[in-house]
């Protein structure tokens, strides 16, 4: 009996194993693995719903199918370090087993048919496959430095070899990985370490041309080396390179995708038939003019390189691509811009449905379903659209074929499910847009943090709200006028107006010191050697302009309209920005007392400060203005605010310097090097009390430890 009692349950809790094991892997995309994110325009890092969940694993079986009754055993062997991954018309994958030398044909469903391996001129290290329409397969062949074409039965068609061409340098390498071909048959072939771009090479096989190449890097210190070095000097410089393709994709429209690793921008690129870029500026509202592509979260290095490894075009133009170092799969629209990305911090010792040690390659079925191939595992992932991510698809198709009413109901349920997906409300901000509802627009793309859409709709508010009181600030422009001319033309006849001006001058020193600030603008050399020797400034009239000064500065950083300062939106810390103005005068009027001492300069250090404070006066009377009418200009006048923030930024500097003339009584010679040396010292000093206080932190902490120490022992 008591045998009875512990086989019973034993028996149904192995029964309940087999059942659970034997159940379809498909119920587990209801759970995801990974995090799916959203960058939204002000660049803050946002949790979304999952867009895509997976359903199951293929590659695994190599026995089943139309092939199970193969000739050749090798043919049933697990795949072997694949490295490229191809879906056709029918969706049926192709896959470029290296490892085994052959190119796998899996049916829609993941079932294997076939395994091709050209018995004719066997394969070796093949990397890439493309099937064109007519179902001809083109596979780079690495190993043997060729490129083949079978027919729909593998049969071997043709061979490209390496092309005779003087365009050609001797220092080529001819090795293909990857390819496509367009719809005249023209291949476009990435060879291995080939930074001049794709090779592009006719039905023929002659070399046509170099296709897609990325451009070099170039920064400052390479001019620099231009100017200045000779032409041995520059000859001995190692050769600065463009980054090479590592892979490439063509849609349906003819478009050349190609993906580079190791470059900062423009990392993807979308190339028409004359090879010009069609990403160049990263989507619609993005305002960088950067493109660059690969999205980092938070568990990974947020500077470091993205390492995209391939790219996969749907039916919609969306384009997928899979970061080979992280795993991390970004997904953007056909203009660039991001919809989601998902990825996860793996340990290495564990493996998940849904997660990708190693990303090899990347594929988009005709139903939107994503195929991740892993050569690590030597298997594929697919990963099918969940209702959140399927309905975004949906409802930006129609955005960005420009049928906006349409697509309002679809991004409103998105909102409903997730009310911070930014390309959301950047579908409602157009519709409202297109229905005329400025003012509604203008909000969306205020959160959505896209300054220019808020730029326009603003643009159309501004102008119905004009034209509907243009007639009022008509009649109230004339009314002022006439006033001021009045009360002008009376004023003179009165006894008072030269006795009120005499008691602010003589009366008031205060007034009378502040005032001077009007003399600056007329005469500022003088007015600053009157500074230094007539008394015309004191010890509160720079304080309080450089108090207003620093209060000014703090308003034009956190007032500024969005459009020119999209900070303001995310919020601006105003105590460490005056903190910093005010720490940065004062050590711009400590270092040049010092230095002009040393100078034979004439100003003592009051006379520098108090300079240096009225020098800052145009902080006040040019940006509270300059902040108060961003708040009516929008980017169609962005020039005017540049032109006006530049006027600002150059008046105070040409104070500062006139300031050193004045006071210290030097040349513009004189003053250029006074004022030269005492940057330099600005620059030391700000390194020593940079170093000063991280070595008080350590002693504090070295200090603390003993304590600590002392105490628990």
């Amino acid at each position: 009996m008591n045998r009875r009692r512990w086989l019973r349950p034993t028996i149904m809790l192995v029964l309940a194993a087999l059942l659970a094991g034997a159940a379809d892997v498909r119920q587990a995309g209801a759970f995801t693995p990974y995090t799916t994110y959203y960058k939204d325009g002000y660049g803050q890092l946002v949790q979304i719903q999952s867009a895509y969940k997976p359903v199951d694993v293929l590659g695994l079986d190599l026995t089943g199918g139309a092939g199970a009754e193969s000739r050749d055993p090798a043919f049933a062997a697990s795949l072997n370090q694949p490295q490229d991954l191809f879906v056709d018309g029918r969706d049926q994958i192709y896959i470029a087993d290296t490892g085994n030398n052959r190119i796998v044909q899996l049916d829609e469903r993941g079932r294997f048919v076939r395994a091709l391996d050209v018995k004719e001129s066997p394969l070796s290290r093949p990397n890439g496959l493309f099937v064109d329409a007519q179902g001809d397969l083109y596979v780079a062949d690495t190993g043997n430095q060729r490129v083949v074409k079978l027919d729909g039965e593998g049969k071997l068609l043709r061979e490209y070899k390496r092309p005779s061409s003087g365009y050609l340098p001797a220092s080529f390498k001819y090795e293909p990985t990857k390819l496509v071909v367009d719809k005249r048959g023209f291949l476009y072939i990435t060879t291995l370490g080939a930074f001049q771009g794709l090779l592009q090479l006719d039905p023929e096989g002659s070399f046509q041309n170099f296709f897609g190449a990325n451009k070099v890097a170039f920064s400052l210190f390479d001019s620099f080396k231009r100017f200045f070095y000779t032409r041995e000097m520059y000859r001995r410089e190692l050769s600065k390179l463009p980054g090479a393709i590592v892979n490439t994709a063509i849609d349906r429209n003819g478009f050349v995708y190609t993906v580079t690793k190791d470059i900062k921008t423009d990392q993807v690129k979308k190339l028409n038939i004359a090879g010009q870029n069609q990403l160049e500026t990263r989507g619609e509202f993005v305002a960088s003019k950067e493109a660059s592509y690969g999205e980092v979260a938070w568990w990974a290095d947020r500077n470091s390189v993205p390492q995209l490894q391939d790219i996969a075009v749907d039916t919609d133009g969306n384009m997928t691509v899979v970061d080979a170092l992280l795993g991390t799969i970004s997904q953007y629209d056909e203009n660039g811009n991001l919809l989601f990305f998902w990825g996860s911090r793996e340990i290495a010792a564990t493996s998940k449905l849904g997660l990708v040690k190693s990303a090899s390659a990347i594929a988009a079925t005709s139903k939107g379903e994503l195929l991740v191939l892993d050569n690590v595992n030597n298997l594929i992932q697919r990963l099918v659209p969940t209702e959140f991510g399927a309905l975004v698809h949906q409802a930006n198709k129609l955005t960005q074929e420009g049928r906006y009413e349409e697509s309002e109901p679809l991004w409103r349920e998105v909102v409903r499910l997730d009310a911070f997906y930014t390309p959301a409300l950047i579908g409602l901000a157009k519709a409202a847009y297109k229905k005329e509802n400025f003012a509604e627009a203008e909000q969306l793309f205020y959160k959505a943090g896209i300054g220019q859409g808020y730029s326009d709709s603003f643009w159309q508010t501004r102008l119905v709200w004009f034209q509907r009181h243009f007639a009022l600030l008509m009649n109230s422009a004339v009314a002022v006028a006439l006033l001021l001319f009045a009360v002008e033309r009376l004023s003179r006849k009165w006894a008072y107006r030269g006795k009120l001006a005499a008691w602010f001058r003589f009366r008031r020193p205060l007034l009378t010191q502040l005032r001077h600030t009007g003399y600056l603008i007329k005469q500022p050399i003088e007015g600053f050697h009157a500074i230094r020797h007539e008394n015309k400034a004191s010890l509160t009239s720079s304080l309080l302009i450089g108090g207003a000064a620093i209060a000014s500065f703090s308003f034009v950083k956190a007032d500024t309209s969005f459009v020119f300062n999209p900070a303001v939106y995310t919020g601006v810390k105003l105590g460490p920005l005056a903190a910093q103005f005010a720490a940065l005068w004062i050590g711009w009027v400590i270092s040049n007392f010092l230095v002009s001492s040393l100078m034979r300069g004439e100003g003592r250090l009051r006379d520098v400060f108090n300079g240096s404070a009225y020098a800052l006066f145009p902080v006040i009377i040019v940006g509270i203005p300059l902040t108060l009418l961003s708040h009516i200009l929008t980017l169609s006048e962005q020039a005017i605010f540049g032109f006006l923030q530049i006027g600002l930024v150059g008046w105070t500097a040409l104070l500062f310097f006139w300031m050193v003339q004045g006071i210290q009584n030097y040349s513009v010679g004189e003053a250029v090097l006074n004022i030269v040396f005492s940057l330099l010292a600005l620059a030391v000093m700000s390194t020593l009390l940079f170093i000063f206080i991280s070595l008080s932190g350590e002693l504090v902490h070295f200090v603390y430890s003993l304590y600590q120490e002392v105490v628990i022992r």
